[in-house]
């Protein structure tokens, strides 16, 4: 960690200082992308620190052709006024002096350009960053039928300039700041004055200011564990998205959300878990068929969790069922138990979903159909696993795809095998137990302060029928009230 009387040091105004400095703190000369170009203007040195593939070469160029051209002009101008004219030579949208050496070195790390003038005790500042990386496209696990085709990228800039395209409000602010001693990262936190609760806003920058980190090499999640601190608990407490759209939304509701650099996804605070069951291709049908949607989710929601535990339970309990629907249990019985098959092909699917992962796109599509005609029919003609086993599991895998949050259907994955094993051993008791500690534990989570359950527990009539049925926009006129707005009312009235 750096000292901190080091910290305080301002710009010198001997320009080998400087120089020397430089070298010293940032290992220029030792490091090839950190540079500095001299120029002497009306007999004066004039230094430019930058560093290469994080600026836009093309504005450099013309920065130092403007400042190399007061040289060019009759000769009338006074040197003791060289920092004014330097000032007014650069002509960059953003340009600001800072007085000590530390964060200038910040800002030349972060790509932008350091101007000092010999004698002057303060650099200019001026943004010409380029960072590297790719345009906005739509994200793959947040695809949608209509709907906009652009999404977040690793660029702060970009992303931020993306939710400025969807917000024109003069009234939406994008507080910047830099995360990481030694990463610096930049994060911003995004908000709409007269709508984000105050004490909401104040709680996220204050756990921000709190991070106390060498680096955010995980950008966004490494954010998430210092000011949500989760533990343990598998339940996702913030939500993701990498579509602006998304997250222009949320913010409209009175949402605050945060931008890390080099993320293409950001974070939305606070939320429940009926944030994560909601996807946008809801909003983008006639809210009939969003409605529709929305339930079929729901249902492959739930039968992920509770599918395979209640069938495990009526093939224990075969007297469960009632006479016509006898043929859900096994019809032969296997020299394998039942609960080390399901295990097996639970897991199996989870093999499978890593390899697609990690295997190039060309040959996923060829390895999913080999597991699936292969394994699957040889695993069950050797009589490794039962045909209904099998159905199950490959059901319940089904439901975990349509959940829109990944890390909610990781979770339910963890509590539906937990349920499993509670079933296994306490049969109907088991699941009724498990089920009622998973409901408990959920209702007693909070994120920043925001229950966890809402508007289930507790119970807000209005806005869980708003959960259930999509509502069409014109009828839609109040905030969510779990984030407590200062502006209740969607849409201005008349009165």
């Amino acid at each position: 960690m750096p000292d901190k009387q080091e910290e305080k040091i301002r710009v010198y105004r001997n320009p080998d200082k400087n120089e020397a400095y430089f070298k010293n703190r940032v290992g220029m000369g030792i490091s090839y992308d950190v540079g500095v170009r001299k120029l002497t203007i009306l007999d004066r040195e004039v230094q430019l620190y930058y560093l290469n593939g994080l600026c836009d070469t093309a504005f450099i160029i013309h920065l130092m052709r403007e400042l190399v051209a007061i040289n060019n002009r009759t000769g009338k101008e006074d040197p003791e006024e060289l920092v004014d004219i330097v000032e007014n030579r650069l002509l960059n949208a953003q340009v600001e002096k800072v007085k000590t050496l530390d964060e200038t070195t910040d800002q030349v790390l972060s790509g932008l350009v350091a101007v000092i003038v010999e004698g002057a005790g303060f650099a200019f500042i001026i943004d010409v960053r380029s960072y590297p990386g790719r345009n906005p496209e739509e994200p793959d696990t947040e695809k949608v039928v209509r709907g906009a085709r652009d999404g977040f990228v690793e660029n702060i800039v970009v992303n931020t300039a993306l939710l400025r395209r969807r917000i024109r409000d003069e009234r939406l602010r994008v507080k910047m700041t830099k995360v990481g001693e030694r990463s610096k990262t930049d994060l911003s936190i995004c908000y709409i004055e007269d709508i984000a609760d105050p004490d909401l806003v104040d709680i996220v920058e204050k756990e921000i200011a709190a991070i106390d980190v060498d680096g955010l090499t995980m950008a966004d999640k490494t954010v998430e564990e210092f000011i949500i601190k989760q533990s343990y608990n598998p339940f996702p407490l913030v939500r993701y998205t990498e579509r602006p759209d998304v997250a222009a939304n949320h913010v409209l509701e009175g949402h605050v959300v945060i931008m890390v650099d080099t993320s293409p996804s950001v974070i939305i605070t606070p939320t429940t878990l009926f944030h994560h069951v909601q996807h946008a291709e809801e909003y983008r049908q006639a809210p009939s068929v969003g409605t529709f949607l929305r339930w079929v989710r729901f249902f492959g929601i739930l039968a992920s969790t509770l599918f395979l535990p209640i069938w495990f339970l009526f093939v224990l309990q075969p007297e469960l069922l009632p006479e016509n629907l006898k043929f859900i249990g096994l019809n032969k019985d296997m020299h394998i138990p039942i609960i080390l098959q399901i295990f097996l092909a639970d897991l199996g699917i989870e093999f499978l979903r890593m390899a697609a992962i990690h295997t190039p796109t060309a040959l996923s599509t060829a390895m999913g159909l080999i597991a699936a005609v292969l394994i699957g029919q040889i695993a069950i003609d050797v009589g490794l696993f039962s045909p209904e086993v099998i159905l199950y599991v490959s059901l319940a895998a089904i439901g975990t795809f349509t959940t829109p949050s990944y890390e909610l259907s990781l979770a339910n994955k963890m509590a539906r095998l937990t349920l499993m094993i509670l079933v296994a051993l306490f049969h109907v008791k088991g699941l009724v137990i498990g089920f009622t500690v998973l409901i408990i534990a959920m209702a007693s989570i909070k994120s920043l302060q925001t229950p966890y359950l809402w508007p289930l527990i507790p119970f807000n009539g209005k806005a869980l029928w708003q959960v259930l049925i999509r509502t069409a926009k014109p009828g839609a006129k109040v905030r969510p009230s779990i984030v407590h707005p200062r502006n209740r009312l969607r849409q201005p009235t008349n009165s």
